[in-house]
């Protein structure tokens, strides 16, 4: 063999172990919102009387923020330098977008979040793991589809798991269920919030769209957590 066919063969054995994996995306346009608070009810009643009152109210948590939304895209076959040999349009949507505090995830140690993860996420964010609205706590089953992360197979119903609301409504918790999100985190205890994508599903709101996300928030401060946005399409 001469060592032109042998730099060949190296080019194309090496270029096996190659992965991909999730990367950035561009945000393209954003609205956030937040409810009105409702106004106070009132009652007048007279003076020497007694008033037994049986009261509702709905309280708006700090602990969590979401995003919705749609997604398109392509898939290429490019070099470092970001030149395609090819790129195929994408009729369908599928995949998985991801979130996390973090800007350097190891991709290649992804795995489900632990208990310990989970904890460790909760002290940043100050969180007590016993509030009805924890990480802890909404993300309390292990009931979801299974999904690649790049090379890495999420095996079905392992990790820590949710699906958000349609029509303002839950959902059975199935592995069929829409908007499923999963958490993981990679060997370094980076923490990755992780939606399955639909296609134009109907969403919390009777709207259609690709994908729901709820993320945790530390409800002690006025400084907002920044998270940063991957996806892998396929």
């Amino acid at each position: 063999m001469n060592w032109r066919v042998l730099f060949l063969l190296t080019l194309l054995l090496g270029a096996g172990f190659i992965a991909a994996e999730p990367s950035g995306v561009d945000i393209l346009s954003n609205t956030t919102e937040s409810p009105t608070p409702q106004t106070a009810a009132s009652l007048t009643t007279a003076g020497g009387s007694f008033t037994t009152l049986i009261l509702n109210a709905t309280t708006q948590t700090l602990k969590w923020k979401a995003y919705v939304g749609n997604i398109s895209g392509d898939v290429k076959l490019e070099d470092a330098a970001n030149y395609s040999i090819y790129e195929w349009d994408l009729t369908t949507v599928t995949g998985e977008v991801y979130s996390s505090r973090n800007t350097s995830i190891d991709w290649s140690s992804i795995g489900c979040a632990n208990q310990g993860n989970i904890t460790a996420e909760e002290g940043d964010l100050n969180i007590v793991t016993t509030a009805v609205d924890s990480i802890n706590s909404t993300f309390n089953n292990t009931v979801h589809t299974s999904f690649y992360v790049g090379p890495t197979l999420i095996v079905n119903s392992t990790c820590r798991s949710v699906a958000t609301y349609v029509n303002d409504s839950a959902q059975a918790i199935t592995e069929a269920a829409d908007f499923q999100e999963v958490l993981l985190a990679d060997a370094d205890s980076n923490f990755v919030y992780t939606t399955i994508l639909e296609e134009d599903a109907q969403g919390y709101n009777n709207g259609a769209f690709d994908f729901q996300l709820i993320v945790a928030e530390d409800p002690t401060t006025t400084s907002a957590s920044t998270y940063y946005f991957y996806a892998e399409l396929g």
